[in-house]
């Protein structure tokens, strides 16, 4: 079931929301600065690609430079990606098959905000994959 509601997330959202994610990344390499937002805006684009399957918890050695890499990254790019991912929520939820893409939309409103500090991990086996 997971393959099937990745597939169809692919195809109706998750391919534009990655390439805004990695637009973000491009954009934060470029500032040499914000190099590690970069990096993580590339992890957040291949969660955005295949979410189902995976969560996002909180990284428990997470510090206060993540406190201040997400204000930063809030200003740069949470803003717009988060209203990316309302959008298409509202959007898929229009439609009674779309309704669980549409949640997945929204549970990643949060971590569009805020991404440093948080790590993806596969509910299947336990896999880590940082955000950052």
């Amino acid at each position: 079931m997971r393959t099937i509601l990745n597939i169809i997330w692919l195809v109706l959202s998750g391919f534009w929301m990655a390439l805004g994610y990695a637009l973000a990344g491009i954009i934060c390499c470029i500032l040499i600065v914000t190099i590690p937002f970069g990096i993580a805006s590339f992890r957040m684009a291949n969660y955005a690609l295949w979410p189902f399957g995976r969560v996002v918890v909180d990284k428990p050695t997470a510090g206060a430079f993540s406190l201040i890499g997400n204000v930063i990254w809030l200003l740069v790019a949470g803003i717009w990606l988060a209203i990316g991912h309302i959008t298409t929520g509202i959007a898929m939820c229009l439609t009674i098959i779309g309704i669980p893409m549409g949640i997945a939309s929204f549970k990643m409103v949060p971590v569009s905000l805020m991404p440093l500090g948080k790590q993806i991990v596969s509910s299947r086996t336990g896999d880590i994959g940082y955000v950052h």
